[in-house]
Protein backbone atom coordinates (compact mmCIF):
# COMPACT_ATOMS: atom_id res chain seq x y z
CA UNK A 1 0.00 0.00 0.00
CA UNK A 2 2.64 2.42 0.52
CA UNK A 3 4.55 3.42 -2.03
CA UNK A 4 8.25 2.28 -2.75
CA UNK A 5 9.76 1.71 -5.98
CA UNK A 6 11.49 -0.80 -5.25
CA UNK A 7 9.16 -3.28 -3.99
CA UNK A 8 10.14 -6.38 -6.56
CA UNK A 9 10.67 -9.29 -4.54
CA UNK A 10 7.22 -10.41 -5.79
CA UNK A 11 8.77 -10.95 -8.72
CA UNK A 12 10.88 -14.05 -7.25
CA UNK A 13 8.05 -16.47 -8.35
CA UNK A 14 8.62 -15.26 -11.92
CA UNK A 15 11.72 -16.71 -12.19
CA UNK A 16 12.59 -20.45 -11.93
CA UNK A 17 13.30 -22.14 -9.01
CA UNK A 18 17.36 -22.45 -9.35
CA UNK A 19 17.19 -18.53 -9.77
CA UNK A 20 15.17 -17.78 -7.08
CA UNK A 21 17.65 -18.17 -4.09
CA UNK A 22 20.04 -15.72 -5.96
CA UNK A 23 17.42 -13.28 -6.57
CA UNK A 24 16.40 -13.32 -3.42
CA UNK A 25 20.06 -12.57 -1.94
CA UNK A 26 20.48 -9.95 -3.98
CA UNK A 27 17.41 -7.67 -4.03
CA UNK A 28 17.23 -5.27 -0.79
CA UNK A 29 13.42 -5.70 -0.71
CA UNK A 30 13.99 -9.01 0.14
CA UNK A 31 15.71 -8.34 3.29
CA UNK A 32 13.01 -8.22 5.76
CA UNK A 33 14.57 -6.34 8.99
CA UNK A 34 12.06 -6.90 11.21
CA UNK A 35 11.28 -10.38 12.77
CA UNK A 36 13.93 -13.07 14.01
CA UNK A 37 14.03 -15.61 10.86
CA UNK A 38 14.15 -14.27 7.29
CA UNK A 39 11.13 -16.57 5.71
CA UNK A 40 12.17 -15.89 1.87
CA UNK A 41 15.23 -17.19 3.00
CA UNK A 42 14.42 -20.29 4.54
CA UNK A 43 11.88 -20.63 1.74
CA UNK A 44 13.81 -20.15 -1.56
CA UNK A 45 17.01 -20.97 0.10
CA UNK A 46 17.15 -23.15 2.46
CA UNK A 47 14.82 -25.76 1.54
CA UNK A 48 14.50 -27.47 -2.12
CA UNK A 49 11.78 -26.41 -4.50
CA UNK A 50 10.66 -29.63 -4.82
CA UNK A 51 9.12 -28.83 -0.76
CA UNK A 52 7.01 -25.98 -1.04
CA UNK A 53 4.20 -27.50 -0.39
CA UNK A 54 5.78 -28.93 3.29
CA UNK A 55 7.20 -25.47 3.45
CA UNK A 56 3.73 -24.04 3.36
CA UNK A 57 2.28 -26.38 5.66
CA UNK A 58 5.40 -25.90 8.15
CA UNK A 59 5.04 -22.26 7.99
CA UNK A 60 1.17 -22.46 8.32
CA UNK A 61 1.65 -24.41 11.49
CA UNK A 62 4.21 -21.52 13.15
CA UNK A 63 1.79 -19.16 11.95
CA UNK A 64 -0.87 -20.98 14.13
CA UNK A 65 1.85 -21.48 16.71
CA UNK A 66 2.75 -17.33 16.59
CA UNK A 67 -1.15 -16.69 17.40
CA UNK A 68 -1.11 -18.95 20.02
CA UNK A 69 1.77 -16.91 21.98
CA UNK A 70 -0.13 -13.81 20.69
CA UNK A 71 -2.94 -14.46 22.64
CA UNK A 72 -2.03 -15.88 25.25
CA UNK A 73 0.38 -12.70 25.94
CA UNK A 74 -2.35 -10.58 25.57
CA UNK A 75 -5.09 -12.22 27.89
CA UNK A 76 -3.01 -13.64 30.46
CA UNK A 77 -0.24 -11.38 30.99
CA UNK A 78 -0.38 -8.06 29.61
CA UNK A 79 -3.94 -7.26 30.23
CA UNK A 80 -4.16 -8.59 33.86
CA UNK A 81 -0.93 -6.40 34.05
CA UNK A 82 -2.84 -3.87 32.73
CA UNK A 83 -5.74 -3.78 34.97
CA UNK A 84 -3.60 -4.10 37.90
CA UNK A 85 -2.03 -0.30 37.08
CA UNK A 86 -5.26 0.97 36.15
CA UNK A 87 -6.15 -0.35 39.63
CA UNK A 88 -3.15 1.61 41.22
CA UNK A 89 -3.89 4.54 39.11
CA UNK A 90 -7.33 4.16 40.85
CA UNK A 91 -9.16 5.11 37.31
CA UNK A 92 -12.86 4.84 37.25
CA UNK A 93 -14.36 1.48 35.03
CA UNK A 94 -15.19 3.51 32.18
CA UNK A 95 -11.88 5.25 32.39
CA UNK A 96 -10.15 1.78 32.39
CA UNK A 97 -12.21 0.34 30.00
CA UNK A 98 -11.73 2.43 27.28
CA UNK A 99 -7.75 3.03 27.50
CA UNK A 100 -5.85 0.67 29.40
CA UNK A 101 -7.81 -2.77 29.32
CA UNK A 102 -8.90 -1.94 25.77
CA UNK A 103 -5.37 -1.79 25.05
CA UNK A 104 -5.15 -5.24 26.68
CA UNK A 105 -7.74 -6.32 24.58
CA UNK A 106 -6.18 -4.86 20.94
CA UNK A 107 -3.05 -5.21 21.77
CA UNK A 108 -2.12 -8.16 19.31
CA UNK A 109 -4.30 -5.86 16.16
CA UNK A 110 -2.40 -2.56 17.84
CA UNK A 111 1.32 -4.32 17.57
CA UNK A 112 0.82 -5.85 13.97
CA UNK A 113 -0.48 -2.97 12.19
CA UNK A 114 2.56 -1.01 13.84
CA UNK A 115 4.86 -4.03 12.46
CA UNK A 116 3.25 -3.72 9.21
CA UNK A 117 3.53 -0.06 8.47
CA UNK A 118 6.62 0.27 9.18
CA UNK A 119 7.75 -1.25 5.78
CA UNK A 120 6.44 -0.37 2.46
CA UNK A 121 5.80 -3.67 1.11
CA UNK A 122 3.75 -4.93 3.98
CA UNK A 123 1.60 -2.25 4.80
CA UNK A 124 -1.29 -3.72 3.03
CA UNK A 125 -1.62 -6.04 5.91
CA UNK A 126 -2.12 -3.42 8.14
CA UNK A 127 -5.08 -1.89 6.04
CA UNK A 128 -6.57 -5.16 5.08
CA UNK A 129 -6.28 -6.45 8.89
CA UNK A 130 -8.24 -3.36 10.36
CA UNK A 131 -10.28 -3.44 7.91
CA UNK A 132 -10.74 -7.45 7.62
CA UNK A 133 -10.86 -7.63 11.53
CA UNK A 134 -13.49 -4.35 11.72
CA UNK A 135 -15.79 -6.61 9.64
CA UNK A 136 -15.46 -10.01 11.58
CA UNK A 137 -16.24 -8.52 14.14
CA UNK A 138 -19.01 -6.54 13.42
CA UNK A 139 -20.71 -9.14 11.51
CA UNK A 140 -19.44 -12.90 12.53
CA UNK A 141 -19.17 -11.67 16.27
CA UNK A 142 -22.04 -9.54 16.62
CA UNK A 143 -23.98 -12.18 14.45
CA UNK A 144 -22.76 -14.93 16.70
CA UNK A 145 -23.92 -13.06 19.94
CA UNK A 146 -27.11 -12.28 18.25
CA UNK A 147 -27.60 -16.33 17.53
CA UNK A 148 -26.53 -17.28 20.94
CA UNK A 149 -28.36 -14.86 23.34
CA UNK A 150 -31.02 -12.62 21.54
CA UNK A 151 -31.31 -9.59 23.50
CA UNK A 152 -32.24 -5.98 23.63
CA UNK A 153 -29.35 -3.30 23.05
CA UNK A 154 -28.29 -0.77 25.14
CA UNK A 155 -29.32 2.39 22.98
CA UNK A 156 -26.72 5.32 23.52
CA UNK A 157 -23.83 3.29 23.80
CA UNK A 158 -24.61 1.24 20.52
CA UNK A 159 -25.05 4.87 19.07
CA UNK A 160 -22.09 6.14 20.22
CA UNK A 161 -19.95 3.24 19.25
CA UNK A 162 -21.33 3.06 15.46
CA UNK A 163 -20.91 6.73 15.01
CA UNK A 164 -17.27 7.00 16.48
CA UNK A 165 -16.37 4.08 14.33
CA UNK A 166 -18.22 5.16 10.81
CA UNK A 167 -16.11 8.35 11.19
CA UNK A 168 -13.04 6.72 11.79
CA UNK A 169 -13.83 4.14 8.59
CA UNK A 170 -14.87 7.41 6.47
CA UNK A 171 -11.86 9.19 7.51
CA UNK A 172 -9.49 6.34 6.70
CA UNK A 173 -11.43 5.89 2.91
CA UNK A 174 -10.68 9.28 2.69
CA UNK A 175 -6.74 9.36 3.27
CA UNK A 176 -6.58 6.06 0.48
CA UNK A 177 -8.25 7.69 -1.86
CA UNK A 178 -6.07 10.71 -1.44
CA UNK A 179 -2.92 8.61 -1.34
CA UNK A 180 -1.00 10.64 1.71
CA UNK A 181 -1.82 11.38 5.50
CA UNK A 182 0.36 14.30 7.15
CA UNK A 183 1.42 14.55 10.80
CA UNK A 184 -1.73 17.03 11.53
CA UNK A 185 -4.02 13.54 10.66
CA UNK A 186 -2.25 10.96 12.13
CA UNK A 187 -2.45 13.54 15.81
CA UNK A 188 -6.26 13.37 14.54
CA UNK A 189 -6.55 9.68 14.90
CA UNK A 190 -5.26 9.99 18.38
CA UNK A 191 -7.09 13.15 19.56
CA UNK A 192 -10.31 11.51 18.11
CA UNK A 193 -10.11 8.40 20.33
CA UNK A 194 -9.18 10.82 23.56
CA UNK A 195 -12.80 12.75 22.40
CA UNK A 196 -14.32 9.10 22.20
CA UNK A 197 -12.75 7.91 25.96
CA UNK A 198 -14.34 11.88 26.89
CA UNK A 199 -17.70 11.22 25.15
CA UNK A 200 -18.07 7.81 27.06
CA UNK A 201 -16.94 9.06 30.48
CA UNK A 202 -19.29 12.41 30.21
CA UNK A 203 -21.92 9.85 28.95
CA UNK A 204 -21.50 7.67 32.27
CA UNK A 205 -21.23 10.61 34.53
CA UNK A 206 -24.96 12.18 33.14
CA UNK A 207 -26.48 8.50 32.89
CA UNK A 208 -25.32 7.91 36.84
CA UNK A 209 -26.30 11.03 37.80
CA UNK A 210 -29.84 10.67 36.00
CA UNK A 211 -29.77 7.21 38.10
CA UNK A 212 -29.39 8.45 41.18
CA UNK A 213 -32.10 10.94 40.82
CA UNK A 214 -34.83 8.86 39.67
CA UNK A 215 -37.04 7.75 42.69
CA UNK A 216 -37.28 3.83 42.40
CA UNK A 217 -38.09 1.65 45.00
CA UNK A 218 -35.52 -1.40 46.36
CA UNK A 219 -37.42 -3.61 45.37
CA UNK A 220 -37.73 -3.10 41.91
CA UNK A 221 -34.55 -2.26 41.77
CA UNK A 222 -33.28 -5.55 43.67
CA UNK A 223 -35.33 -8.05 40.69
CA UNK A 224 -33.73 -6.53 38.15
CA UNK A 225 -31.04 -7.71 36.65
CA UNK A 226 -27.97 -5.22 36.29
CA UNK A 227 -27.62 -6.61 33.05
CA UNK A 228 -31.05 -5.13 31.81
CA UNK A 229 -31.50 -1.74 33.42
CA UNK A 230 -27.60 -0.35 32.79
CA UNK A 231 -26.77 1.27 30.19
CA UNK A 232 -23.64 3.82 29.42
CA UNK A 233 -21.43 2.84 33.26
CA UNK A 234 -21.79 -0.99 32.76
CA UNK A 235 -21.62 -1.54 28.92
CA UNK A 236 -17.91 -0.50 28.96
CA UNK A 237 -16.24 -3.30 30.54
CA UNK A 238 -13.90 -5.08 28.08
CA UNK A 239 -13.78 -8.84 27.90
CA UNK A 240 -10.32 -9.48 30.16
CA UNK A 241 -12.21 -7.27 33.08
CA UNK A 242 -14.91 -10.00 32.82
CA UNK A 243 -13.10 -12.76 33.04
CA UNK A 244 -10.83 -12.38 35.52
CA UNK A 245 -13.73 -10.93 37.71
CA UNK A 246 -15.30 -14.73 36.88
CA UNK A 247 -11.99 -16.18 37.35
CA UNK A 248 -11.57 -14.73 40.42
CA UNK A 249 -15.24 -15.65 42.13
CA UNK A 250 -14.62 -19.73 41.19
CA UNK A 251 -11.28 -19.88 42.90
CA UNK A 252 -12.74 -18.08 45.61
CA UNK A 253 -15.02 -21.17 46.02
CA UNK A 254 -11.63 -23.16 46.89
CA UNK A 255 -9.75 -21.57 49.97
CA UNK A 256 -8.75 -23.25 52.32
CA UNK A 257 -10.23 -23.23 55.92
CA UNK A 258 -6.99 -23.63 57.45
CA UNK A 259 -4.01 -21.61 56.88
CA UNK A 260 -1.44 -23.38 54.81
CA UNK A 261 1.98 -22.51 54.69
CA UNK A 262 3.85 -23.98 51.57
CA UNK A 263 7.96 -24.50 51.02
CA UNK A 264 9.98 -21.93 48.85
CA UNK A 265 10.66 -24.47 46.44
CA UNK A 266 6.78 -25.51 46.07
CA UNK A 267 5.54 -21.73 45.93
CA UNK A 268 7.74 -22.18 42.60
CA UNK A 269 6.57 -25.22 41.24
CA UNK A 270 2.87 -24.14 41.69
CA UNK A 271 3.67 -20.81 40.53
CA UNK A 272 4.60 -22.47 36.96
CA UNK A 273 2.04 -25.03 36.73
CA UNK A 274 -0.77 -22.99 34.14
CA UNK A 275 -2.95 -26.28 34.80
CA UNK A 276 -5.77 -25.94 37.10
CA UNK A 277 -6.52 -29.53 38.27
CA UNK A 278 -10.24 -28.83 39.51
CA UNK A 279 -10.98 -27.40 36.14
CA UNK A 280 -8.64 -29.96 33.98
CA UNK A 281 -11.45 -32.04 35.57
CA UNK A 282 -14.30 -30.12 34.64
CA UNK A 283 -13.40 -29.40 31.14
CA UNK A 284 -14.38 -31.35 27.63
CA UNK A 285 -11.02 -33.53 25.95
CA UNK A 286 -10.98 -30.95 23.11
CA UNK A 287 -9.73 -27.77 25.64
CA UNK A 288 -7.47 -30.39 26.87
CA UNK A 289 -5.96 -31.04 24.33
CA UNK A 290 -5.91 -27.48 23.38
CA UNK A 291 -4.28 -26.82 26.90
CA UNK A 292 -1.68 -29.30 26.43
CA UNK A 293 -0.46 -27.20 23.54
CA UNK A 294 -0.52 -24.61 25.33
CA UNK A 295 0.94 -25.30 28.31
CA UNK A 296 4.83 -25.00 27.05
CA UNK A 297 4.10 -21.62 26.35
CA UNK A 298 3.01 -20.71 28.88
CA UNK A 299 5.23 -22.20 31.21
CA UNK A 300 7.66 -19.57 29.24
CA UNK A 301 5.95 -16.83 29.71
CA UNK A 302 5.25 -17.46 33.23
CA UNK A 303 8.96 -17.74 33.76
CA UNK A 304 9.70 -14.62 31.90
CA UNK A 305 6.85 -11.94 32.66
CA UNK A 306 5.68 -11.46 36.32
CA UNK A 307 2.02 -10.74 36.53
CA UNK A 308 -0.07 -8.79 39.32
CA UNK A 309 -3.56 -9.35 40.45
CA UNK A 310 -5.26 -7.05 42.79
CA UNK A 311 -8.07 -8.88 43.61
CA UNK A 312 -6.20 -11.27 45.42
CA UNK A 313 -5.25 -11.28 48.80
CA UNK A 314 -2.05 -11.72 48.27
CA UNK A 315 -2.25 -9.44 44.69
CA UNK A 316 -0.71 -13.05 42.93
CA UNK A 317 2.81 -12.23 44.74
CA UNK A 318 5.54 -15.04 44.36
CA UNK A 319 8.38 -14.45 46.13
CA UNK A 320 10.82 -17.02 44.25
CA UNK A 321 9.16 -16.63 41.02
CA UNK A 322 8.82 -12.64 41.60
CA UNK A 323 12.44 -12.80 42.28
CA UNK A 324 13.32 -14.75 39.37
CA UNK A 325 11.48 -12.14 37.14
CA UNK A 326 13.73 -9.79 37.95
CA UNK A 327 15.92 -11.72 36.11
CA UNK A 328 14.23 -13.11 32.94
CA UNK A 329 11.77 -10.00 32.49
CA UNK A 330 14.61 -7.38 31.59
CA UNK A 331 16.90 -10.22 30.10
CA UNK A 332 13.66 -10.93 26.99
CA UNK A 333 12.76 -7.07 26.85
CA UNK A 334 16.82 -6.75 25.60
CA UNK A 335 16.83 -9.83 23.40
CA UNK A 336 13.85 -9.42 22.08
CA UNK A 337 12.94 -5.77 21.23
CA UNK A 338 12.71 -5.30 18.14
CA UNK A 339 13.78 -8.29 16.83
CA UNK A 340 16.31 -8.85 18.86
CA UNK A 341 19.00 -5.61 17.68
CA UNK A 342 20.02 -4.92 20.66
CA UNK A 343 21.25 -8.61 21.61
CA UNK A 344 24.26 -8.38 20.62
CA UNK A 345 25.05 -4.52 21.29
CA UNK A 346 28.22 -3.72 23.24
CA UNK A 347 28.64 -0.91 25.66
CA UNK A 348 31.63 1.42 25.02
CA UNK A 349 32.68 -1.99 22.68
CA UNK A 350 34.03 -3.62 25.12
CA UNK A 351 30.70 -5.04 27.46
CA UNK A 352 28.18 -6.97 26.11
CA UNK A 353 24.49 -5.24 27.09
CA UNK A 354 22.67 -8.18 27.81
CA UNK A 355 25.36 -9.22 30.79
CA UNK A 356 24.72 -6.50 32.57
CA UNK A 357 21.23 -6.76 32.43
CA UNK A 358 21.74 -10.03 33.55
CA UNK A 359 23.92 -8.68 36.20
CA UNK A 360 21.71 -6.02 37.50
CA UNK A 361 18.90 -8.41 37.68
CA UNK A 362 20.62 -11.02 39.66
CA UNK A 363 21.63 -7.69 42.24
CA UNK A 364 18.22 -6.62 42.50
CA UNK A 365 16.69 -10.28 42.58
CA UNK A 366 19.43 -11.11 45.87
CA UNK A 367 18.14 -7.88 47.73
CA UNK A 368 14.29 -8.31 47.01
CA UNK A 369 14.68 -12.00 48.10
CA UNK A 370 16.37 -11.68 51.30
CA UNK A 371 14.07 -8.24 52.12
CA UNK A 372 10.78 -10.15 51.46
CA UNK A 373 8.79 -12.85 53.14
CA UNK A 374 6.37 -15.63 50.74
CA UNK A 375 3.37 -14.76 52.66
CA UNK A 376 3.28 -10.86 52.64
CA UNK A 377 4.02 -8.64 49.51
CA UNK A 378 6.12 -5.96 49.48
CA UNK A 379 4.97 -2.27 49.22
CA UNK A 380 6.35 -1.64 45.97
CA UNK A 381 4.81 -4.94 44.84
CA UNK A 382 2.48 -3.21 42.07
CA UNK A 383 6.19 -1.98 40.45
CA UNK A 384 5.98 -5.67 39.19
CA UNK A 385 2.88 -5.08 37.39
CA UNK A 386 4.80 -2.22 35.26
CA UNK A 387 7.28 -5.32 34.57
CA UNK A 388 4.81 -7.19 33.43
CA UNK A 389 3.19 -4.79 31.30
CA UNK A 390 6.99 -4.12 29.70
CA UNK A 391 7.74 -7.48 29.26
CA UNK A 392 4.34 -8.99 27.77
CA UNK A 393 4.29 -5.87 25.70
CA UNK A 394 7.62 -6.05 24.10
CA UNK A 395 7.13 -9.81 23.69
CA UNK A 396 3.62 -9.59 21.77
CA UNK A 397 5.56 -6.94 19.84
CA UNK A 398 8.31 -9.26 18.44
CA UNK A 399 5.66 -12.26 17.82
CA UNK A 400 3.70 -9.46 15.86
CA UNK A 401 6.99 -8.65 13.89
CA UNK A 402 7.30 -12.65 12.97
CA UNK A 403 3.72 -12.63 11.97
CA UNK A 404 4.11 -9.80 9.52
CA UNK A 405 7.03 -11.25 8.10
CA UNK A 406 5.82 -14.73 7.64
CA UNK A 407 2.42 -13.35 5.99
CA UNK A 408 4.53 -11.31 3.60
CA UNK A 409 6.85 -14.53 2.86
CA UNK A 410 2.99 -16.66 2.47
CA UNK A 411 1.83 -14.04 -0.14
CA UNK A 412 5.43 -13.60 -1.74
CA UNK A 413 5.01 -18.14 -2.40
CA UNK A 414 1.01 -18.02 -3.64
CA UNK A 415 1.40 -15.10 -4.76
CA UNK A 416 -0.98 -13.57 -2.81
CA UNK A 417 -1.56 -9.58 -2.71
CA UNK A 418 -1.03 -8.29 1.43
CA UNK A 419 -4.52 -7.05 1.12
CA UNK A 420 -6.28 -10.28 1.43
CA UNK A 421 -3.88 -11.95 3.44
CA UNK A 422 -4.35 -9.25 6.16
CA UNK A 423 -8.21 -9.52 5.50
CA UNK A 424 -7.89 -13.34 5.99
CA UNK A 425 -5.60 -14.64 8.22
CA UNK A 426 -4.54 -11.59 9.95
CA UNK A 427 -7.48 -10.56 10.60
CA UNK A 428 -8.74 -13.83 11.47
CA UNK A 429 -5.79 -14.93 13.78
CA UNK A 430 -6.16 -11.56 15.63
CA UNK A 431 -9.91 -11.70 16.31
CA UNK A 432 -11.15 -15.65 16.81
CA UNK A 433 -9.87 -14.94 20.50
CA UNK A 434 -12.40 -12.10 21.12
CA UNK A 435 -14.76 -13.86 19.27
CA UNK A 436 -14.67 -16.47 21.67
CA UNK A 437 -14.66 -14.67 24.38
CA UNK A 438 -17.29 -12.13 23.45
CA UNK A 439 -19.61 -15.50 22.49
CA UNK A 440 -18.59 -16.92 26.52
CA UNK A 441 -19.89 -13.79 27.62
CA UNK A 442 -22.80 -14.05 25.37
CA UNK A 443 -23.42 -17.68 27.12
CA UNK A 444 -23.30 -16.71 30.63
CA UNK A 445 -25.65 -13.91 30.53
CA UNK A 446 -24.18 -10.74 29.22
CA UNK A 447 -24.88 -10.00 26.00
CA UNK A 448 -24.25 -5.92 26.24
CA UNK A 449 -20.92 -6.32 27.40
CA UNK A 450 -20.00 -8.43 24.87
CA UNK A 451 -21.66 -5.97 21.60
CA UNK A 452 -20.25 -3.36 23.90
CA UNK A 453 -16.34 -4.58 23.98
CA UNK A 454 -16.96 -5.53 20.06
CA UNK A 455 -17.42 -2.45 18.87
CA UNK A 456 -15.31 -0.64 21.68
CA UNK A 457 -12.05 -2.79 20.96
CA UNK A 458 -12.26 -1.88 16.71
CA UNK A 459 -12.53 1.79 18.12
CA UNK A 460 -9.65 1.93 19.51
CA UNK A 461 -7.79 -0.88 17.11
CA UNK A 462 -8.44 1.50 14.06
CA UNK A 463 -7.92 4.91 15.58
CA UNK A 464 -4.98 3.77 17.54
CA UNK A 465 -3.77 1.31 14.85
CA UNK A 466 -3.75 4.17 12.10
CA UNK A 467 -2.08 6.70 14.03
CA UNK A 468 0.23 5.03 15.78
CA UNK A 469 1.63 2.76 13.20
CA UNK A 470 1.87 6.20 11.20
CA UNK A 471 2.91 8.08 13.71
CA UNK A 472 5.96 5.78 13.73
CA UNK A 473 6.94 5.51 10.16
CA UNK A 474 7.30 9.29 9.96
CA UNK A 475 9.31 9.59 12.92
CA UNK A 476 11.66 6.79 11.32
CA UNK A 477 11.40 8.48 7.95
CA UNK A 478 10.89 12.07 8.48
CA UNK A 479 8.35 12.60 5.73
CA UNK A 480 4.42 12.06 5.50
CA UNK A 481 3.85 8.59 4.61
CA UNK A 482 2.48 8.26 0.65
CA UNK A 483 -0.08 5.49 -0.15
CA UNK A 484 -0.09 4.22 -3.53
CA UNK A 485 -3.69 4.16 -4.91
CA UNK A 486 -6.13 1.53 -3.57
CA UNK A 487 -6.61 -1.51 -6.01
CA UNK A 488 -10.26 -2.86 -6.33
CA UNK A 489 -9.70 -5.08 -3.12
CA UNK A 490 -9.42 -2.21 -1.04
CA UNK A 491 -12.42 -0.43 -2.19
CA UNK A 492 -14.15 -3.23 -1.93
CA UNK A 493 -12.94 -4.09 1.65
CA UNK A 494 -13.94 -0.13 3.06
CA UNK A 495 -17.14 -0.17 0.68
CA UNK A 496 -18.29 -3.66 2.76
CA UNK A 497 -16.94 -2.05 6.50
CA UNK A 498 -19.19 1.11 5.34
CA UNK A 499 -22.10 -0.70 4.29
CA UNK A 500 -22.17 -3.17 7.30
CA UNK A 501 -21.72 -0.23 9.91
CA UNK A 502 -24.27 1.57 7.89
CA UNK A 503 -26.67 -1.03 7.99
CA UNK A 504 -26.27 -1.72 11.61
CA UNK A 505 -26.77 2.16 12.33
CA UNK A 506 -30.56 1.70 10.38
CA UNK A 507 -31.93 -1.92 10.93
CA UNK A 508 -31.17 -1.75 14.86
CA UNK A 509 -32.98 1.33 15.72
CA UNK A 510 -35.62 0.07 13.71
CA UNK A 511 -35.89 -3.04 15.70
CA UNK A 512 -36.05 -1.31 18.33
CA UNK A 513 -32.50 -2.25 19.21
CA UNK A 514 -33.67 -5.80 19.87
CA UNK A 515 -30.97 -8.22 18.31
CA UNK A 516 -32.71 -11.68 17.22
CA UNK A 517 -31.73 -14.81 15.70
CA UNK A 518 -32.46 -13.49 12.21
CA UNK A 519 -30.10 -10.19 12.43
CA UNK A 520 -27.82 -13.04 13.30
CA UNK A 521 -28.32 -15.12 10.63
CA UNK A 522 -28.27 -11.83 8.61
CA UNK A 523 -24.47 -10.83 9.45
CA UNK A 524 -23.41 -14.25 9.01
CA UNK A 525 -24.88 -14.42 5.31
CA UNK A 526 -23.36 -10.77 5.05
CA UNK A 527 -19.44 -11.68 5.78
CA UNK A 528 -19.77 -14.75 3.68
CA UNK A 529 -21.03 -12.46 0.45
CA UNK A 530 -17.92 -10.58 1.71
CA UNK A 531 -15.58 -13.09 1.73
CA UNK A 532 -16.80 -14.38 -1.70
CA UNK A 533 -16.39 -11.19 -3.58
CA UNK A 534 -13.33 -10.52 -2.08
CA UNK A 535 -11.50 -13.81 -2.89
CA UNK A 536 -12.64 -13.30 -6.78
CA UNK A 537 -11.56 -9.81 -6.77
CA UNK A 538 -8.23 -11.07 -5.18
CA UNK A 539 -7.76 -14.27 -8.09
CA UNK A 540 -9.29 -11.97 -11.06
CA UNK A 541 -12.50 -12.81 -11.31
CA UNK A 542 -14.16 -9.58 -10.36
CA UNK A 543 -12.24 -6.69 -12.10
CA UNK A 544 -13.05 -3.43 -13.44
Amino acid sequence: MLHNSDDECDLVMNLSAADRCAFVKSTPDCNMEDGFINYLHVAFCLLPPNLTPLTITLCLLWLLFLFVILGLAASKFFCPNLSAISTSLHLTHNVAGVTFLALGNGAPDIFSAMAAFSHPHTAGLAVGALFGAGIFVTTVVAGGVALVKPFTLASRPFLRDVIFYMVAVFWTFLILFRGTITLGETLGYLCLYVVYVLTVIISACIYNRQKHSQNTSVQNVAHIPEEYHSSDSSDDFPVCLSDRSIQQEYESEYRPLLPYSESTSQILLSSLNPVDNRNWRRKSWRWRMLKVLKTPVEVLLLLCVPIVDPDKEDKNWRRPLNCLHLITAPLVCVLAFRSGMYGDYMIEGQFPLWLLTLLLGLFLSAIVFCTTTNDCPPKYHPVFALLGFVASAVLISAAASEVVSLLHMLGVVLSLSNTVLGLTLLAWGNSTGDCFADITLARQGYPRMAISACFGGIIFNMLIGVGVGCLVQMITTHTDVQFEPGGLLTWILAGFLGLSLVLSFVIVPFCRFHLGRTYGIFLLIFYGIFLVIALLTEFGKIHV
